[in-house]
């Protein structure tokens, strides 16, 4: 049998340290050099995430009570009487107008008039007798409003359940509309192509399961511990007891969608458990020309998850509109 002498072992040992330790210093100096890269990209283009959240200190447009056909509607205005430049904001089916706050103050502060309402049984808005419980559309109530302030023409944006109703007034009212946004949402489709997919995608359960694990998206609650029991508390008080949903005017189908001819930004968040980007596609593609948004982390509370990544993305498209 061939064996190493105890000259050519030790060599062979010298020489495969020798190596090793060459090899560890490549690696060490690609470290640093990643490092350093990464640091300096960092400074120089912010932080990934820079999320703000809804706070006591937090300016809150003023409130006031709009008293139309069945409810008695609660809803905010960033003030002035021009109608030149009006944005109306629906809210979820989770929360109220307050989940807005951000986005009245940012919006405001890049020249709209932002108003936000209450749909009738949440917040403030309550219904005038137990028959106007859930009657009329949400889209009704927002066509009283307008008419109620006096507003011709101006900017719809919904976010999930809020976007179902922007839908059914797009469609209802284009004249009304200067743009259109959807943002997080599956539209309310009747189309039995969407509800197979909804069933099919959907995990099972997760209707049963409390609001903040299907709505805010695991990387909001990661980092933002304090937004997301600011959310649950918004959420906890939204809804009045016994308040009926509101049915759309008319349901919403793919030709429904083709009659919308209004600018639309639609908004997908790509860790949404509910409107996932997929879904969301399958009725966007009925619209004219749409332009698409993804924020990627976002789950379905994306306006409140990312709001300086939504809130770009809204105003870089009102501008060309």
């Amino acid at each position: 049998m061939h064996t190493l002498s105890n000259t050519n072992a030790r060599t062979g040992t010298e020489r495969f340290v020798r190596d090793w330790t060459s090899t560890l210093k490549v690696h060490w100096l690609m470290s640093l050099a990643l490092l350093w890269l990464g640091l300096a990209q960092a400074q120089s283009s912010g932080p990934i995430h820079a999320t703000t959240t809804i706070t006591a200190s937090t300016p809150k447009a003023p409130g006031l009570m709009a008293e139309l056909p069945g409810v008695n509607l609660w809803y905010t205005d960033t003030g002035g009487t021009s109608n030149s430049n009006v944005l109306i904001l629906l809210h979820p089916n989770t929360g109220s107008s307050e989940v807005w706050a951000l986005q009245s103050e940012v919006f405001s502060k890049a020249g709209y008039r932002v108003i936000a309402f209450d749909r009738r049984g949440w917040g403030k808005s309550t219904a005038k007798t137990p028959a106007d419980n859930g009657a009329q559309s949400i889209a009704q109530d927002l066509e009283a409003l307008v008419q109620y302030l006096k507003i011709e023409r101006f900017h719809l944006l919904g976010i999930a359940g809020g976007g179902f109703a922007a839908v059914d007034y797009a469609a209802w009212k284009p004249e009304r509309l200067k743009s259109l946004i959807v943002g997080g949402s599956t539209a309310q489709l009747s189309e039995p192509s969407m509800k197979e997919t909804v069933q099919r995608i959907e995990i099972p359960g997760i209707r049963k399961l409390p609001s903040y694990f299907r709505e805010i998206g695991p990387s909001y609650r990661t980092r933002e511990p304090e937004g997301t029991r600011a959310w649950i508390e918004i959420e906890e008080r939204s809804q009045q007891a016994n308040t009926k949903s509101q049915a759309l005017r008319t349901p919403n189908t793919f030709d429904k969608i083709k009659t919308i001819k209004s600018p639309t930004l639609v908004i997908a968040g790509g860790a949404d458990l509910l409107a996932p980007p997929a879904l969301m596609r399958m009725w966007v593609k009925y619209l004219d020309h749409p332009q698409w948004v993804v924020l990627p982390e976002a789950g379905h509370a994306l306006s409140w998850e990312e709001p300086e990544l939504f809130d770009q993305a809204v105003l870089d498209f009102l501008k060309t509109h």
